[in-house]
């Protein structure tokens, strides 16, 4: 296995997790780093890398452990993609590779543009990418909010 690992790997489920990991390739690009399958050609486990970020796509294997295709769409979580390139063509790719779009990309306050989608079983992703440099005084002012911990 190879050195680097990142401290945090989220993981996420699906009911068909061979056809997740070609979906996240074609509409994020992300890159196949590992696939473990079992005597009868069904995943056990898989590593999804992007940049210096992972992503490991699994079964549904408990009760606990779902789609949120299984659940009514519920999500427990947002998974959230930082990118250096272009926000807005990385919208379009997720697009065209059958991501629904639930906000389009648009500039926030801290600097980032962002958009938000859903992928086929239900997931919902932000992918963002920082456009201007904010401080944390700056961000104060266009929000309204007060905001601790901006490094």
């Amino acid at each position: 296995m190879a050195d680097w690992r990142p401290n945090m790997i989220s993981a996420v489920c699906y009911q068909d997790p061979k056809a997740a990991l070609a979906f996240l390739e074609k509409a994020f690009g992300f890159e196949l780093f590992m696939l473990i399958e079992d005597g009868e050609g069904k995943l056990a486990h898989s590593e999804m890398r992007y940049g210096d970020a992972a992503v490991m796509v699994g079964n549904e294997w408990s009760a606990d452990h779902k789609s949120p295709r299984s659940i009514g769409g519920k999500n427990t979580q947002t998974i959230h993609l930082q990118i250096e390139e272009d926000v807005d063509a990385h919208c379009a790719r997720a697009r065209a590779a059958g991501a629904e779009i639930i906000m389009a990309p648009e500039t926030q306050f801290y600097g980032d543009r962002t958009y938000r989608c859903r992928d086929p079983e239900g997931h919902i992703w932000t992918v963002g990418q920082t456009v201007k440099a904010v401080t944390r005084e700056e961000a104060e002012q266009i929000s309204g909010m007060k905001i601790t911990g901006w490094v």
